[in-house]
């Protein structure tokens, strides 16, 4: 009997994977986690935004189950020392250990491409998102105080770095 492999293995994203990132972004990028939920019109609208190599996917057996986003935020030579990252697993993987493998391959991916910060930015309403960054080594750089008005409800935009 073939047994299933538990292993998280994680690889820079492939024109193949572009489904099932479209499919995780579906269930994590909610209004509880986003200004904007992200609904992609097409895989060509997608592939033209997040092109292959843009993404570090993680899965387990032959199942993509989460990636981890990652640009530069300017096109300024000045700012190629810093990444803007974005991560997401799909929700019936999480708590498994595999956002932890991906901040830890983009720290390594960082390093070995010469950045030496990631930064990213989380809704103040979203503390799980707060507190797992927190266990990565994140921390709070700045408060953009009511960016969005979510619900009703005016809601600050934080943003946070760690050092590579």
């Amino acid at each position: 009997m073939n047994q299933v492999s538990n292993e998280i293995w994680i690889r820079p994203s492939e024109l193949k994977d572009a489904c099932a990132i479209m499919e995780i972004d579906s269930k994590v990028w909610t209004e509880e986690t986003t200004p904007s939920p992200i609904h992609w019109r097409s895989r060509e609208q997608f592939l033209q935004s997040c092109p292959p190599g843009s993404q570090l996917v993680a899965g387990i057996g032959d199942q993509v189950c989460g990636y981890i986003g990652f640009s530069h935020p300017t096109g300024l030579k000045s700012n190629e020392h810093v990444y803007d990252i974005n991560i997401a697993v799909y929700p019936g993987y999480q708590k498994r250990g595999i956002g932890k493998r991906l901040m830890e391959e983009i720290k390594r991916t960082a390093r070995h491409n010469g950045v030496r910060k990631l930064s990213l930015r989380v809704l103040e309403t979203n503390e799980k998102a707060i507190a797992f960054y927190g266990s990565c080594g994140f921390i709070v750089q700045g408060r953009l105080v009511e960016e969005f008005l979510l619900n009703g409800r005016y809601v600050d935009d934080i943003l946070m770095w760690c050092s590579v």
